[in-house]
């Protein structure tokens, strides 16, 4: 063992070595994803500025997560830990920085269950009500606070429990999807066209490459997650081959997915007016399904809630084991890094999940609307994971320049990882509501609030790190350390 050794008692629990393989690691990126929420609600987010041309931001938030997943992989493969991004930014730029990292990153991980359960209370109270019409839609929160409690049942019982509901979540909800992004598009006949990878048929107030790059924002929402296998290095076998290929693959499959089931609904909706696409009610998947193929709505329905739930799942799984990393070495409050004496898991990160989901989901969502609460945490969420993602492309250079020097591969070291950062940028100065280049069109109030939130969060961080430095400097700088020592054939601790 490396630094980790010194870093825990010699009596205290770990998490459980080489519990899962390459099926579990992989859904939790998928899960993380979560492909149900994402192509019913977080992708058409972004119609608003897209219209009809909504497939081509996909396309491109593809290509850059594509870029980055390289440079995930590549770097897992060298420092699997449970610090994930905060432990690659920390051995690849500088500790503070990795410091910082994670500070982002749990708040990832803490905001994507909000998320997804206003999406799951917000959907299951439309559907209620549309069999009752005296079911009041203002009670969608009763149905969020109930998903929030399912997900801190699976994820205090294990990660074997909360892995095996993800991989059953996340099967059946891509199943539904694209089976019936395949009707849509044989439905849609001589209305199928490639038209809607050009800029032909985006909204005339956000024209052009604004509306595109506008809508990027939220697909790439939609993709965020794709690294979420990367903080279950300790826990699965094989970390260094096992990560990699979970990151690559999930990326690509769901990429892929993400591709053609919005081209079939763009296609079967009608690209020129596809701009008044929604999450819910008569024009979205949903409402699509229930006009078109009858019972078929059903299956539609619940592969939403099982990927809210699975997605709540798999932002729990990345925030609390996060959370842990940075408690074991004393840089978060030690109690995140108790483990459970007999089930294993860091159950006080898991009970601060759940507690931070059901205050801000409910919180947001009663003060404005979930519809809008939903947007507004998606943005934030962007706003940190994108930067987030900017760093790890910029720590695989520097990493991999430090320890190879000359025999750095250019292509999968440099090349790949500078793309990603040039590919990632329009998107993050959009969010963020920085207008750098003229193509970049802000995001409207309230979203726009996002920005100077987590500006706020990032603030509190570095007043934060400030203190340790004069406490405990130490704290900061084992970040990077974070990892285990394991063998390259066995992938078990040396």
């Amino acid at each position: 063992m490396t630094a980790i050794g010194s870093e825990r008692a010699a009596d205290a629990p770990g998490l459980r070595r080489g519990a899962i393989g390459l099926r579990e690691v992989l859904f939790q990126s998928v899960t993380d994803m979560a492909p149900g929420a994402a192509i019913a609600a977080s992708i058409p987010a972004g119609v608003a500025f897209a219209g009809g041309a909504l497939p081509l931001s996909v396309l491109i938030a593809l290509i850059a997560c594509l870029l980055c997943a390289s440079c995930i992989g590549e770097l897992a493969r060298e420092l699997p830990s449970a610090g994930s991004m905060g432990t690659y930014t920390a051995r690849g730029l500088h500790p503070s920085i990795g410091f910082l990292v994670n500070w982002a990153y749990v708040a990832v991980g803490g905001l994507i269950p909000p998320l997804v359960l206003l999406q799951l209370g917000y959907t299951v109270a439309a559907t209620v009500n549309s069999y009752d019409p005296g079911f009041s839609l203002n009670l969608w929160w009763l149905f969020t606070i109930a998903g929030a409690l399912i997900v801190l049942a699976a994820g205090y019982y294990g990660i074997r429990t909360s892995a095996r509901l993800g991989t059953i979540l996340g099967s059946f909800e891509i199943v539904v999807f694209v089976v019936l992004a395949v009707l849509f598009v044989i439905h849609a006949g001589h209305a199928n066209t490639l038209a809607v990878f050009t800029a032909k048929f985006t909204p005339a107030h956000f024209h052009g490459l604004s509306g595109i790059i506008a809508g990027s924002v939220f697909t790439i929402l939609a993709f965020g997650g794709f690294e979420g296998a990367a903080p279950l290095a300790e826990e699965a076998k094989d970390p260094r081959k096992t990560i990699r290929r979970a990151v690559l693959g999930a990326t690509l499959g769901v990429g892929v997915i993400y591709i053609f089931t919005t081209y079939a609904a763009d296609v079967m909706f009608g690209p020129g007016h596809f701009a008044t696409f929604s999450s819910a009610g008569a024009a979205s998947w949903e409402g699509i399904a229930r006009a078109s193929y009858g019972i078929f709505w059903l299956f539609v329905f619940l592969a939403i809630v099982n990927s809210t739930i699975a997605n709540s799942n798999a932002g729990v799984n990345v925030s609390s084991r996060t959370a842990y990393a940075m408690g074991r070495i004393g840089a978060f409050p030690r109690f995140f890094a108790t483990v459970h004496s007999r089930h294993r898991t860091p159950h006080y990160g898991i009970l601060a999940a759940f507690v931070t989901s059901v205050v801000v989901a409910v919180g947001l969502g009663l003060h404005f609307n979930p519809f809008v609460a939903f947007g507004m945490v998606g943005t934030g969420i962007v706003i940190l994971l994108v930067a987030i993602y900017l760093l790890v492309n910029a720590a695989c250079v520097g990493y991999f320049l430090k320890t190879r020097g000359r025999r750095v591969n250019w292509l999968l070291h440099i090349v790949i990882p500078v793309l990603g950062i040039i590919a990632f940028l329009p998107a993050w100065f959009s969010g963020a509501g920085i207008p750098v280049f003229s193509f970049i069109s802000p995001l409207p109030a309230p979203y726009s609030y996002m920005g100077p939130a987590m500006g706020a969060w990032i603030l509190l961080g570095l007043i934060y790190m400030g203190f340790l430095y004069q406490r405990h400097p130490e704290r900061v700088t084992q970040v990077g350390m974070v990892h285990l020592d394991l063998d390259p054939e066995a992938g078990e601790p040396s």
